[in-house]
């Protein structure tokens, strides 16, 4: 295959991902997922029993020009007696000649359902907002009608749900982080793509293997009805309740390594790096994460440190 051949494959296969990311607008991936557990689960808002804040940024499929990048703020806290959780969550992805925001708002409620565990059901609300500007691009077919036609501004509303039920060692929860499908290019009864209802599962456990050494396998399973099913697998190691190494799995896709450690008792620093194994393992040098988390100490009480989710 020589250079120029290979250009246009990469170019094919970025703007299949656009028209399957983009304009659907479906939520970037984490591969550190299980720190910042709202962005998919509003169920989770709050559950920490503390405020909790988190910044991340990612640059995915590093060396192919206009390939994701993201950033992501968390916030959320329990109100009161703890039962209530509020949390705001900001995400900010370019690719290639789009841009997308999200702001959600989300809320839940928490029971006890017996002595070690709780169930938190959640809703989020929002707004997505996306732009295309297909001038700042390069296309196999430039004449293509579709690409005259820019995006500015689009404003979709978000609604979803979702239920976290949690003791102190382990997880599971089940969300949809958006009810609502939009259409885009929509040229009368013929609709170019289409946002897909997103179902989320997520679980982990915490195994004390010693009293320096924890050993935390998690999961999460992405599905919708006309993408194909992505699943991470994931397994980290807290040592001396400072020191966290780990490795991950995705199915079809990559095969990641992860790094953090605690700089005290409020503030973690996170790295992962995603080595590609799909159809762009030839062009790509790998996706890489950064994460940083803020714990408020609480006063009176002990704060799960480090409780891994």
């Amino acid at each position: 295959m020589n250079k120029k051949s290979s250009l246009y494959k990469v170019f094919a296969i970025v703007l299949g991902c656009l028209s399957l990311q983009v304009y659907s607008q479906q939520r970037p991936q984490y591969t550190q997922y299980m720190y910042n557990t709202m962005t998919v689960n509003p169920g989770y808002t709050g559950s920490l029993g503390t405020l909790y804040a988190l910044g991340a940024y990612r640059s995915q499929w590093t060396g192919i020009d206009g390939a994701p990048v993201s950033q992501n703020l968390s916030v959320h806290s329990p109100l009161g007696d703890e039962k209530i959780g509020l949390g705001l969550n900001l995400i900010n992805e370019t690719l290639g000649p789009a841009s997308q925001v999200f702001a959600d708002l989300n809320a839940s409620y928490s029971i006890r359902v017996s002595q070690t565990a709780q169930l938190g059901f959640g809703l989020k609300a929002g707004i997505k907002l996306l732009n295309v500007d297909f001038s700042k691009g390069t296309y196999l077919d430039p004449n293509d009608p579709l690409l005259s036609q820019n995006i500015d501004n689009k404003v979709n509303p978000t609604v979803g749900a979702g239920a976290y039920l949690y003791s102190d060692k382990w997880y599971v929860g089940l969300s949809v982080p958006d009810f609502i499908s939009d259409k885009f290019f929509d040229e009368g009864s013929n609709s170019v793509a289409k946002e897909e209802m997103q179902f989320y599962l997520i679980g982990g456990y915490v195994f004390d293997l010693s009293t320096e050494l924890k050993f935390k396998p998690a999961v999460l399973a992405q599905y919708s009805q006309n993408l194909p099913m992505t699943v991470d697998f994931s397994a980290n190691f807290l040592i001396r309740e400072r020191l966290v190494l780990g490795a991950a799995y995705r199915y079809n896709d990559a095969i990641s390594g992860l790094a953090g450690f605690y700089l005290n008792e409020s503030f973690f620093l996170g790295y992962s790096y995603d080595y590609t194994t799909s159809e762009f393992t030839n062009y790509t040098k790998g996706s890489h994460e950064i994460i940083l988390t803020y714990t408020l100490p609480s006063k009176g009480k002990s704060v799960y440190s480090p409780r891994f989710f």
